[in-house]
């Protein structure tokens, strides 16, 4: 059996203290990472291609890392986790709607931060857990077509730009379609973590694909939330039958 590939990540950050105890703590873990302290150079690097996965802080010197984020997603759509500041929710949700898949508060423990990296790549990687390799395949629902082999999402034929937690939200919908999902069951299965009262994050990911995918669907509310539980994909209304209710013939 081959050694597994080493995971690599880009860290976009001024505090150099902070990403040099990154780097001591990541390489035993599998994780090559390279660090840069200036967010024009931070987006170079990102685009390069080179890595896997983005670290990037909310406060950098000379631009701040939403934009450094809204310039990366202009052409990538390499996962990013953005620091932010603890206990600043607007850094967060602004950042998730803004194409973040993930945050994490600073201070934060390095082993919190290695786990979330952990659970965004394997749901990129292509030789993922046994779970993803089991769904391949393709998933239509209603006007959405889900291409789990290429990790694409097309609307009507047309193609839907997607960060990788928003793919693996809205596989999870369309395969549970016209059924209601936990939100616990989706935070575990899309962000890996048990969600916590007071975090946001998966309601973020679902508003933005509401705003990507529309929010209805042949006059059917697209994604429902049921309070207090989760969500529900619907499924579309059957097109055998008119406005009258008589089958067409």
């Amino acid at each position: 059996m081959g050694k597994k590939p080493m995971l690599r990540i880009l860290v976009i950050d001024d505090d150099r203290e902070l990403c040099e105890l990154l780097t001591d703590y990541l390489k035993p873990e599998g994780v090559q990472t390279e660090t840069i302290y200036t967010p024009e150079e931070g987006i170079e690097r990102a685009l390069s291609g080179d890595h896997d996965f983005v670290v990037l802080d909310v406060m950098l010197p000379g631009i701040s890392g939403f934009e450094v984020l809204r310039r990366i997603r202009a052409k990538s759509r390499i996962p990013v986790l953005m620091l932010t500041a603890r206990g600043d929710d607007v850094d967060r949700i602004v950042g998730l709607e803004m194409g973040a898949d993930d945050y994490l508060a600073k201070p934060f423990n390095p082993r919190e931060l290695v786990a979330r990296i952990r659970a965004v790549g394997r749901r990129v990687s292509p030789a993922g857990g046994e779970a993803e390799k089991a769904g391949t395949g393709r998933l239509e629902v209603g006007d959405i077509e889900l291409d789990t082999a290429t990790r694409t999402v097309r609307q009507s034929g047309n193609l839907v730009e997607m960060t990788s937690i928003e793919f693996s939200l809205l596989k999870e919908l369309l395969q549970m379609a016209g059924q209601v999902v936990a939100r616990a069951d989706l935070s575990k299965k899309v962000l890996g973590r048990t969600l916590s009262p007071y975090d946001r994050s998966l309601d973020v990911h679902v508003s933005n694909l509401r705003r990507k995918l529309g929010h209805d669907m042949g006059g059917i509310e697209r994604i429902k939330t049921i309070r207090g539980i989760g969500y529900l994909y619907a499924l579309a209304a059957p097109a055998t039958e008119s406005s009258t209710g008589v089958a067409d013939p």
